[in-house]
């Protein structure tokens, strides 16, 4: 029975192009914005994606065995090849963790993928990526030391998260499977566990597409939502939380759901923009995020980690060890178009997360159920948002 799963989950994994779950403006929900082609980060060339997605067992929780409902997910700045790009972070309330950023601070530049996981599996998956780079020769030079970026959200109400399920092939297979073009989201990779704003959440993306005087530029974002109280769930302006208060509310029985207060819970967004900004510009980007993350409900509540991080693909020269270059940089007064992509990419990323997530069983019957996209609509179509 085991190998069977793992053998679905491959073939699942290898044609989940095929299989696309309708997104959020596919169900009728509006949205401000010129999004790219694929609607995705993958809109900003060069960015691949790739995911790990775990699911296993079901009822009673035994540590080690299961069920579990975890995975990685992988984002590579220029794909497989070592050329780090401009980089900054922002976080809104620390309660998680992204390894690596001291260095991106202090340096100005992201010289690993991101990986993306839950908060138990952190260290395996950071060992990985130093592994897999020695496997690859991402590093050319015969010495080299990096700090790879690796950040968490909890999904320890739906998944053994303590049984530490994720392994170094986990992180392997996001790496090695990343792409370009359409995205799955939802339940999938690091997403696979999480819930959000009172539903099942997940893996979510988003492009918008902004011209300044004559040149376009895109800003692309993921999201790993995993955040928020029911009661403050905004779908297109409208209060839907308030309306659906009594509507398939999580099922939570067993620990730790005595600690766990309202709210809690944590989000990562990875912000990439093809636009030719420096690390300073960047963390303005990155400092965008918590507006979208409002627009839907996020509050930074005290059990949240709300980490973000954005990147730049532009100067793709910029960095050198040993001699002098020059960069292209947009102008600070250019910039406001960049930020409003942003709100809009990380609004509609989060809904499309929730959107394409699947009503999920975990641990001990502990249940969170999908967005119900009929009602949704009803509610927007009660406050007179969409006709």
């Amino acid at each position: 029975m085991k190998i069977l799963s793992l053998i679905t989950l491959s073939l699942i994994s290898q044609f989940s192009g095929y299989a696309q779950k309708p997104r959020a403006r596919d169900i009728g929900i509006p949205f401000d914005g010129i999004t790219g082609k694929f609607n995705a980060i993958t809109d900003v060339k060069g960015v691949e994606v790739g995911y790990s997605t775990i699911i296993s067992g079901e009822g009673k929780n035994v540590l080690g065995k299961g069920p579990v409902r975890t995975g990685v997910t992988a984002i590579l700045p220029r794909g497989r090849t070592n050329n780090p790009v401009f980089a900054n972070w922002y976080s809104l309330n620390g309660n998680g963790e992204m390894t690596g950023t001291t260095w991106i601070t202090e340096s100005g530049f992201l010289e690993t993928p991101i990986m993306i996981t839950n908060t138990n599996s952190v260290g395996v998956v950071r060992d990985a990526v130093l592994k897999w780079f020695v496997e690859k020769h991402w590093y050319k030079e015969n010495f080299w030391y990096t700090y790879p970026v690796v950040a968490e959200t909890y999904d320890g109400f739906l998944n053994d998260i303590y049984g530490f399920h994720v392994k170094e092939s986990n992180a392997y297979e996001a790496l090695n499977t990343a792409a370009t073009g359409k995205l799955n989201e939802g339940n999938v990779g690091g997403g696979t566990g999480m819930m959000c704003l009172g539903f099942k959440g997940g893996t979510g993306t988003s492009s918008r597409i902004v011209k300044i005087k004559d040149s376009t530029f895109t800003v692309g974002v993921l999201v790993q939502s995993n955040f928020g109280a029911k009661r403050n769930l905004t779908i297109a302006g409208v209060p839907v939380g308030l309306e659906l208060k009594d509507t398939l509310n999580n099922v939570l029985k067993s620990p730790p759901v005595h600690y766990r207060q309202e709210g809690d819970g944590s989000i990562i967004v990875v912000v990439a923009t093809d636009a030719p900004l420096l690390p300073h510009q960047l963390k303005r980007i990155a400092a965008r995020v918590p507006i979208g993350v409002g627009k839907v409900g996020g509050r930074g509540e005290n059990g949240s980690g709300d980490i973000f991080i954005a990147f730049s693909t532009a100067n793709p020269s910029a960095f050198q060890r040993d001699k002098f270059t020059k960069v292209d940089e947009l102008p600070n007064d250019l910039i406001n178009p960049l930020f409003e992509a942003t709100v809009q990419a990380v609004e509609e990323a989060i809904i499309n997360a929730m959107v394409a997530a699947e009503t999920t069983e975990g641990i001990n019957g502990n249940k969170s159920y999908a967005l119900p996209h009929k009602l949704v609509i009803d509610v927007l179509k009660k406050y007179n948002r969409i006709k």
